[in-house]
Order: C-alpha cells, then sequence, then structure tokens
C-alpha cells in the first residue's frame, strides 16, 4: 500500500517540509512539500536523498561489539552489559573525569540527542565535554552571551524585509543557512534584490552566493574583524551613528569610540585586501539603508579572531540602530524551549573560564573544553587524565583539528563507545557501537534551530515507518543509567518520568498536562505549552504542514538578560583581545599561502558521503587555487598538489579557478574515506582527503578556544611521478 508522510528534513538547518511517498516500507519518493508553511516546497539534494539515507545497507541496526579486534554484531542487552563492565571500574579507579563526552553535529538535527544527550552528560559528571561547537560556533555564543546576556540570544538577519544585506563568511545558497534557520536562500535574496534591495558578500572566494550578489570583496582570510573594525571607524568619524530607539538600552558606546581609533580604513587596506575607499563606501551605504543588517558566519568564527569579529558584526548592527528592528536583526521567538522567554529568568548575565583544561590550561565556554586539546587530555599522564570516550553522533577523526593526532590518541584509550549508525573514521576505534533509528523512524521537531529561524514557525514530525531499533533518547537514559551507577538494566521509564518532572519545573509548567505521553513527545508537549503562543503538541499534531506563527517582532528590552538590563557593546571579557588585533596591523604577510574551507550543497560535514546521489558532479574534494599561484608553483589543472602544514600533510588534484583570491587555496571539509577499518562502501569509493590534517591544533580563537579552519598557514607544490 503507497502512503504518503509529511516530514521535516533533518539534514541541515533550513528544516524544509518534504513530501515522502512510502510503498510498504519502502521510500519511493521524496518531494518538497509546497504546502509547508515555511519552506514552500523548496527542496534540496540532501533533503531528496533521505530515502537513500534510510536504506543505506552500510546503516547499523545492531549493536556492534569488538572481540579480540573484530567486530560482533551482539544484542541489546549484551552491548549495555559490556559497558557497565568495563566503564564504571574506571570511573571508580580513576575518577569521572577520566570519561569524556563528544557530541557531533548531528545531534541538533536529532530530537532525541538534543532532549536526553544533555541528560547524559550531566549524570556523567566530567568536565571533559566537548563537542562540534569548538571547530564551528562558539565565538558566536561567546559573544551573544556577553552582549545579551544568554548564549541563544543570537540575533539573525530578518531577511524577508531588508534593503541592505551584507554578508561576511557565509555561502547560504549552499548552506541554506547556519545560525539562520531559512529555507529557500536563493528564492529569499532574489527577492531582497528585486524590490530594490542590495546583496553585498566579504568572502575570499567568488562563492556562488557572491556570484548573485550586488557586489563581492575578496577579502584576505582571517581579517574580517580588521574590515568591521574600519567600517565602525568611519561610522563615528563621519557622524553616521544612529542607534534610534536602542539609545537607552545600550552601554559602551564611548568605549567602541576609543576602541575602534587605530583602525581606520587606510590602515586596514593592506592586510584585509580591500581597498580603503571601499571600506568607506561600505560603511555609508549600511548606515544610509533604510533597513539593514549584517550577518557573518563559520567563515568568520572559525578564525584566529572568531569572537572579536562575532562581536563586531552586532557592534555594526547596534550602532547603524539595526538591531532588533523590522529589516534588521532581529531575536526569533521560538515555540518551545527558548531560555531567553522564560518568565522570572533573572539577569544573572554570562560567564565562562568557570573551569580550565588540565592540560593546556583552556577555559570553559558554555559548559565545555575546545575539542583541540581532546587529544592532549588523553595523551598526557597524570591525575584526571582521560581514558574512556563516549561519541554521541560526532566523527571528531575528520572534524577537527589535527585530526591524524586524535586518531592516535583514540587508540590508547582504555574503553570507548559511540552512538552512531555507521562504522566511520571515529567509531572504528570504539569497543561498543549503538546505533540508533533512521529520521523517519523517529520523531522530529527542530528545537534549537526555530531558535535562530528568520520567522517564528513550529512544525512537528511523527515517526512516520516502524523500526525494531531503539530510540536514541532510551539509549541515551539507559546508558545515564549505567553512569548513575543503576545498571545495565535501570528502569528507562522511571528515569524518563524525572527528566519530564524536571523539565517541568524548570519551565514553570504542571507535568500533569502532558500525562499519556513519554519521551521527546512528552518534553515538547511540556515545553510547547510553556511558551509563547498558547500551542500544544496535539495543535502541531493536527498541522501537518506546520503552524505559522508569524514575522520577527522586536524584543529588546525583554530579551536582554545582562546584569545591566542593556545592551553591553564593549565587555571587558570580549575587548581584552583588541590589543591582539592592534598588533595584526603590523604583521608582514610575506605572501604565505592559506587554507580555507568551503561548502558543498550535497554535502553536510562527513555524515553524507555514503550517499550515492550526494557523491556525483559537482561534490569533489579538490585543492582550489587562483591561476596565479598555480602558475607560480608549477601546478596544472587535475594534476596531484601535495600541501603541508604544522599539523600535517594530504595530497589532492588541483583545480585551477579565479574564484578564489590569490594565495588562498580552498578544500572542502568532511572529507577523507581512506582509512581502514570503516564501512562506508560509497565514501570509501570517494574518499578525498582529510582537510583536518592540516588544521593545527595550536591555533585558536585565544577567547574561546575555537579551532582557526580559516586562514591556516601551509606550503603547496606539485606531486611529481614516482618511478621505480
Amino acid at each position: 500500500m503507497t502512503t504518503t508522510a509529511h516530514v521535516t528534513c533533518p539534514l541541515c538547518e533550513a528544516t524544509c517540509g518534504l513530501t515522502v511517498t512510502i510503498d510498504g516500507e519502502r521510500v519511493t519518493g521524496v518531494r518538497g512539500d509546497g504546502e509547508d508553511v515555511f519552506s514552500r516546497g523548496f527542496i534540496c539534494p540532501k533533503g531528496a536523498s533521505l530515502g537513500a539515507l534510510h536504506h543505506d545497507p552500510d546503516r547499523l541496526r545492531t549493536p556492534m561489539l569488538k572481540r579480540d579486534g573484530e567486530w560482533v554484531a551482539v544484542g541489546w542487552d549484551e552491548a549495555f552489559a559490556e559497558i557497565d563492565a568495563r566503564l564504571m571500574p574506571i570511573i571508580a579507579e580513576h575518577g569521572r573525569d577520566a570519561v569524556a563526552a563528544y557530541a557531533g553535529n548531528p545531534s541538533v538535527h536529532n530530537l532525541g540527542g538534543a532532549l536526553y544527550g544533555p541528560v547524559l552528560y550531566k549524570a556523567l559528571g566530567t568536565k571533559n565535554f566537548y563537542s562540534a561547537s569548538s571547530v564551528d560556533q562558539l565565538p558566536k555564543h561567546f559573544s551573544a552571551g556577553y552582549m545579551f546576556g544568554h548564549l541563544m540570544t543570537i540575533p539573525v538577519a530578518d531577511i524577508d524585509r531588508t534593503d541592505h544585506l551584507l554578508i561576511l563568511g557565509a555561502n547560504p545558497l549552499v548552506s541554506n543557512g547556519s545560525l539562520m534557520t531559512m529555507p529557500d536562500a536563493r528564492g529569499r535574496l532574489r527577492a531582497l534584490r528585486r524590490r530594490g534591495g542590495k546583496l553585498v558578500v566579504v568572502d575570499p572566494k567568488r562563492t556562488r552566493t557572491a556570484e548573485a550578489a550586488d557586489e563581492h570583496h575578496a577579502i584576505r582570510p582571517g581579517t574580517d574583524a580588521l574590515l568591521l573594525f574600519a567600517m565602525v571607524s568611519v561610522l563615528f568619524e563621519e557622524n553616521l551613528v544612529a542607534l534610534g530607539r536602542l539609545a537607552e538600552h545600550v552601554a559602551g558606546v564611548e568605549q567602541v569610540a576609543a576602541l575602534c581609533a587605530p583602525f581606520t580604513p587606510e590602515t586596514v587596506a593592506d592586510r584585509t585586501g580591500i581597498a580603503a575607499a571601499d571600506i568607506r563606501r561600505m560603511a555609508r551605504e549600511l548606515a544610509a539603508a533604510p533597513r539593514a543588517a549584517v550577518y557573518g558566519r563559520i567563515g568568520t568564527t572559525t578564525q584566529a579572531f572568531g569572537t572579536l569579529t562575532s562581536w563586531l558584526v552586532d557592534v555594526l548592527n547596534v550602532l547603524t540602530g539595526n538591531l532588533d528592528r523590522e529589516g534588521g536583526m532581529m531575536f526569533p521567538l521560538a515555540a518551545a524551549g527558548q531560555a531567553n522567554n522564560r518568565p522570572g529568568r533573572g539577569r544573572r548575565g554570562f560567564a565562562t573560564g568557570r573551569f580550565r583544561s588540565r592540560v593546556r590550561g583552556l577555559p570553559e565556554v558554555i559548559g565545555e573544553i575546545p575539542v583541540a586539546t581532546l587529544a592532549d587530555e588523553i595523551l598526557t599522564p597524570g591525575p584526571g587524565q582521560v581514558r574512556a570516550l563516549i561519541t554521541v553522533a560526532g566523527n571528531p577523526c575528520l572534524s577537527t583539528p589535527n585530526a591524524g593526532r586524535l586518531s592516535d590518541a583514540l587508540r590508547q584509550l582504555d574503553f570507548m563507545v559511540s552512538v552512531d549508525v555507521y562504522l566511520n573514521e571515529t567509531s572504528r576505534h570504539a569497543d561498543v557501537i549503538l546505533p540508533g533509528p533512521t529520521a523517519l523512524e523517529r520523531p522530529h521537531y527542530d528545537l534549537g534551530l526555530y531558535q535562530f529561524a528568520v520567522r517564528n514557525v513550529a512544525n512537528w514530525t511523527p515517526a512516520v515507518l516502524p523500526t525494531d531499533v531503539p530510540q536514541e533518547w532510551q539509549t541515551l537514559l539507559r546508558l545515564t543509567g549505567i553512569v548513575t551507577g543503576q545498571g545495565p538494566n535501570a528502569d528507562i521509564a522511571a528515569l524518563d518520568d524525572f527528566v519530564a518532572a524536571e523539565t517541568a519545573r524548570r519551565f514553570g509548567v504542571d507535568a500533569a498536562l502532558a500525562a499519556g505521553r513519554t519521551g521527546p513527545e512528552r518534553l515538547v508537549d511540556l515545553l510547547l505549552r510553556a511558551g509563547p503562543y498558547d500551542l500544544t503538541l496535539a495543535d502541531l499534531e493536527a498541522a501537518p504542514h506546520g503552524v505559522d506563527l508569524g514575522p520577527l517582532t522586536p524584543r529588546i528590552p525583554d530579551v536582554l538578560a545582562t546584569p545591566s538590563g542593556k545592551i553591553e557593546l564593549a565587555p571587558d571579557e570580549i575587548t581584552v583581545d583588541v590589543p591582539r588585533l592592534r598588533a595584526e596591523l603590523d604583521r608582514q604577510v610575506n605572501g604565505e599561502l592559506v587554507l580555507i574551507g568551503r561548502r558543498q550543497l550535497g554535502s553536510n560535514n562527513s555524515w553524507m558521503h555514503n550517499l550515492e546521489p550526494l557523491v556525483r558532479g559537482q561534490n569533489r574534494c579538490t585543492a582550489q587555487l587562483h591561476p596565479d599561484d598555480a602558475a607560480r608553483l608549477g601546478l596544472r589543472d587535475g594534476a596531484m598538489a601535495a600541501i603541508r602544514s604544522r599539523a600535517g600533510k594530504v595530497e589532492l588534484p588541483v583545480e585551477i579557478t579565479d574564484a578564489l583570491r590569490p594565495g588562498v587555496v580552498s578544500v572542502p571539509h568532511g572529507w577523507g574515506h581512506d582509512v581502514d577499518g570503516i564501512r562506508t562502501a560509497v565514501a570509501t569509493a570517494h574518499p578525498g582527503a582529510n582537510t583536518n590534517l592540516l588544521a593545527d591544533d595550536t591555533l585558536l580563537d585565544a577567547l574561546s578556544g575555537t579551532a582557526v579552519l580559516n586562514g591556516i598557514p601551509i606550503q603547496v607544490e606539485p606531486v611529481h611521478s614516482r618511478t621505480t
């Protein structure tokens, strides 16, 4: 029998609605849902591959246990008994900090992982918690926390109403938006230009988004903070600062005026590669636009000045009066789980550095330690040495800096557990792998991503196919039972009741209102009831195409949670890094080559490469570089090049393109499926090279500890054919 289901795509941040056709238990078609209240029928290649992902023969469906170096499929009880028998003695002998946990990017796209992962990590009681955030977005949480009072109070572009959009280090036509949930980026940007608006892109590469823009500036990688500070200086110099209604809600304007003085357009032009006259014009046009927004993403956060850049993005939005206004940068109001909407939350402010890593002394940010130091914690003997690791939906051996060293470190662990659906580059090091259901076999609600949506919406997806694989939330609670000493057969229902009661208490709602539900369904129902829209899960269940809650609306001052109750425009915790940026003005570049990443439309980090539809065509792992650099280095298009950094070396085919500025080499992230011991046939047939073998784990954003993935110094040379 053929049926049709309406689901929200869980494969990237766009949250597109899909219509899935199913014959029995076979997915026969996936198309965009034309009635979805948010995406209106838009679909990208990732969403279209949902059926291929569901039927991937390499997906694990039973627990795997390593015996004498060989993988054996076992039952769930045996797998959990093994974990209890081997993990708990490590904790008993060495303490809880001897166990580390790592949460990968897919955890955000998995409702069970998003809701119950934190339960496990808190119960584990270790300081050694790591996540993909410290190779991605931690600087934005850092800057938002100190400016606005909460790590999730991150403004997004009101893209459907703006007149002028300045994008730095982002490629939404490929990524579909990031920390800005936005289906159909192309359609929205086209609409901006059709209504007479202007799109300006700052990026070392002429990306697909840059090609669609009115103006593109090929900035030198890692110098965005210099550009933004220069634009700020123009606003003050030319009396263009116009706070508007924000004036009574802002502190620190005078401090910013003093800090920006050394960073004039003329002083930063050589370092940024953007002419002083262009910088002045960009600032003037931004200030003159009726409604404008400045948006920066992964190219701005994964660099040596990621936090300063993230801060300056919002400094510009504030100084031009474009924060918290229609067509500017606004704060979404999500239907469920938004901490900055809780009544009586108080003004406790934001803090980092509550503890530091054992080996390198790196500060904690939002409860986690930078993953760049995970290998140090495993390899360095002494009290607190990490001896066991739990990974949840993560592949740090491909996605974190100096990945070769981390792989070597994982081999030294006494015990490792991976909650993962693949035997991949990281889980191959585990002793036990616990799989989960496919996206169509579990319910879905984008709890985190709707907090960054360009329009307030809510959409619930029930599980549309049956499975005998336990849901992730059940697996995570069973692990919680082990680490809390309740053994491998803990009462999952009782633990779930406890989680629901705690959720209800924290959000000020009666847990009995969700009676009859369990797991994520119960928690989402409670969070909706505690939210601002008088919604219940039953309301969303009755609306398979979603519920439109309207455009973004102003939320200042209510959204602010700083101790002062104001926007802190110059917090000491951020501005302490300005002298380091000032020193960059005197640094000589000397024609060095630097490495940047790049987005690919059919790829999402490392976890989409085992699907045949997504490794065709333009998704190639090549080293792109400018024709001038290729000629100087003796490189030919299609020939192999060796790329070296302090951390390692890779070899890749050359792709010569004038889309890159000279001095820059671009390699996509998430490839490198050429190692022994993995079971991903399609990915292995299209291995590419792991760019994180080149990423240097000693190069970090000084404030947040985020890895530098854009602007890595490298050397490139031809790979000469070897004769025997």
